[in-house]
């Protein structure tokens, strides 16, 4: 049996409910683009995503942690692929479009400068007066401007649905920026499983990565409410050494909890609203894909201790004043003197300028060329 791509849309269409974005239905590429035989219009994006520069790069780029700190922790990379991987196993149980969730997964962070929130903060100090810098919006950049993969056009030439699901990726915290995405309306249900896709993966993953490095202890936990459940369902005591094996098995119920939770209240949502299409999807005044109101406030009580007790530890600061003088010191290098910009990256100077060149230059590396490419140029037993 063959399944070309009009079998693997008719598959969609029977077995996908009826508010999931259908790849048969999309608004469309910007540029011509012939679609394959054998992939639909989302798998095709997906792969294109795969294949990137950009989304290699993620391995060396720091989620958390610099890599330079140990193999075990997360890096962008990885924190997208398991992003992925929760975001695919919603979007099964919901009857969403699978592939257009793991493509928006991939893509989400394909944006993110070099060491991590504090890299980010960094490019939005010095690029203040010239635009500005979000990840997000570096992010849409990427895909659709500074890949050059294609002789036919710039970018990947994504679909709509993708690159509003991107657009339109937001957390608790974060509000996207849709103006030309139709911004009055919410993302598909897609793009918000993206969202919460995310949220659940770093909060899980961070608290794994903070236990495995020491800086995070059981007994700063005790009193969050989620941990208790946590523990008391697998029967530790705390008195014991939290060995890998019990962080394994605590940190995969979290998932199970919070997968579960999560389906459940999104289906209650689906229901109460009674939503049929895609269009009513978006139309809503709040969003369908989220937790109950009861877990939500046990993630906010976990996520103000990450907060405080990782993202703020002195070991993450010390590597945040770091980074931030790193990135600076090489913008403010470039600006002074363009030419000892590598030839590639000096071609759209006289186009957008010599800020967003030297941003778009700097978000596009990673924690380790950084790194050496400061050395290279203040450190003077380093060779240029």
């Amino acid at each position: 049996m063959f399944n070309d791509r009009k079998k693997l849309e008719e598959l969609e269409e029977k077995n996908l409910a009826g508010y999931a974005c259908l790849s048969s239905k999309s608004k469309g590429r910007c540029y011509p683009d012939e679609e394959p035989d054998y992939r639909t219009a989302f798998q095709r994006d997906r792969d294109r995503i795969l294949h990137t520069t950009a989304f290699r790069r993620l391995e060396y780029k720091t989620q958390v942690f610099i890599n330079t700190e140990g193999d075990y922790y997360r890096t962008r990379l990885t924190h997208s692929l398991e992003v992925a991987q929760i975001g695919r196993t919603i979007a099964r149980a919901l009857g969403a479009n699978e592939d257009l969730v793991e493509a928006i997964c991939l893509a989400h962070d394909i944006g993110h400068p070099p060491f991590g929130h504090s890299g980010e903060a960094a490019l939005a100090k010095l690029m203040k007066d010239n635009g500005g810098f979000d990840h997000n919006k570096q992010s849409l950049r990427v895909v659709t401007l500074l890949e050059r993969r294609f002789a036919e056009f710039p970018g990947l030439n994504l679909s709509w649905e993708v690159l509003e699901g991107m657009v339109k990726h937001e957390s608790e915290y974060d509000v996207s920026d849709a103006s030309d995405f139709d911004p009055h309306l919410l993302g598909h249900l897609e793009a918000q499983i993206t969202n919460l896709a995310d949220e659940l993966a770093y909060t899980a993953h961070d608290l794994d990565d903070g236990l495995r490095s020491g800086m995070i202890i059981p007994d700063q936990l005790e009193n969050l409410a989620l941990w208790k459940t946590l523990v008391e369902t697998i029967g530790w005591d705390g008195e014991n050494l939290l060995d890998d094996t019990t962080r394994h098995r605590l940190i995969r119920l979290l998932i199970g909890i919070e997968v579960t939770d999560l389906l459940q209240a999104t289906n209650d949502r689906i229901q109460h609203y009674q939503v049929k299409t895609r269009e009513d999807v978006q139309k809503l005044d709040c969003n369908l894909v989220g937790f109950s109101e009861e877990l939500q406030a046990r993630n906010r009580e976990l996520k103000s201790l990450l907060y405080q007790q990782l993202y703020r530890h002195w070991r993450v600061l010390r590597m945040q004043t770091k980074a931030e003088r790193f990135l600076s010191d090489l913008f403010e290098a470039y600006l002074a003197e363009p030419n000892v910009l590598p030839d590639s990256a000096r071609l759209t100077i006289d186009e957008i300028g010599p800020q967003r060149t030297i941003c778009d230059y700097l978000a596009g590396m990673t924690d380790r060329y950084a790194l050496d490419e400061h050395a290279r140029l203040f450190d003077p037993t380093t060779l240029p």
